[in-house]
């Protein structure tokens, strides 16, 4: 999608949303080039803030290739947010309902049509004490294997510092300024996986190979060594429960 054809809306979230960013915040955006000039395609992007949907959204408007998100679906209810991610054509979840499948099937039909479709492979913010991303899902997985369109990973750091997720305490923390770095890389090599069946296996496999070339780009961007075996709340939940029930035995 060319510049002439973001549309009014996004243009309108973009007078909105940039001079906050660009007085509150320093930029250091990478890797511009691996944004896909023409042609649908998929990024698979980190997620480690509320805040850092805007700080990628502003480094890809800049490249002229706007991203649509798949978002909750009660986002989508009236409000002024609402109105705007409607406006925008951003893709609405409807997580453990009957439409559920829905949103893939726009998702696809988005990226027939040479758009760009941004998926949050963790599916929520990152749980990671030290704000790794967690083991993915299969959505971008299976919407590369139907499409087969260009993955490009994306790895961001910097809105976390200024918006901790799930912080109690001094939520928005602007000063001293920080910086959003936003790191696109070449698009993640799947071409291995198209003759075979998207058994969960394979859907399994190529999210791995996803998410370990975020990791990698991440890790450049951090210049520091991610752990080996990527966080999963749901065991980490399953432990914490475990031990409380073991200490109210004692």
């Amino acid at each position: 999608m060319s510049r002439r054809r973001i549309g009014f809306w996004y243009r309108l979230a973009a007078v909105i949303a940039k001079p906050p960013l660009v007085v509150l915040f320093k930029r250091d955006w990478r890797g511009m080039e691996h944004i896909p000039a023409d042609g649908g395609f998929i990024t698979a992007v980190n997620h480690n803030s509320y805040l850092d949907p805007l700080s990628y959204a502003h480094f890809q408007y800049n490249t002229g290739r706007v991203p649509r998100f798949l978002a909750k679906a009660a986002l989508f209810q009236g409000s002024f947010v609402g109105m705007m991610l409607r406006g925008t054509r951003q893709i609405p979840v409807y997580r453990e309902t009957t439409v559920a499948l829905d949103a893939f099937r726009a998702a696809v039909a988005a990226i027939e049509q040479g758009e760009c479709v941004a998926f949050y492979p963790e599916g929520t913010l990152t749980r990671d004490p030290e704000m790794w991303p967690m083991a993915g899902k299969t959505g971008a997985a299976r919407v590369a294997l139907m499409t087969r369109a260009p993955v490009v990973p994306v790895a961001q750091w910097g809105a976390n510092l200024a918006m901790p997720p799930y912080a109690r305490e001094q939520r928005l923390r602007l000063f001293p300024r920080k910086t959003l770095i936003v790191q696109a890389g070449p698009p993640v090599d799947l071409t291995r996986f198209y003759d075979q069946e998207p058994t969960p296996e394979v859907l399994r496999e190529v999210t791995e190979a996803i998410m370990a070339d975020i990791l990698t780009l991440l890790e450049e961007v951090r210049g520091e060594k991610a752990p080996t075996e990527p966080f999963d709340h749901r065991t980490a939940r399953a432990e914490q429960r475990r031990k409380a029930a073991g200490e109210g035995t004692m």
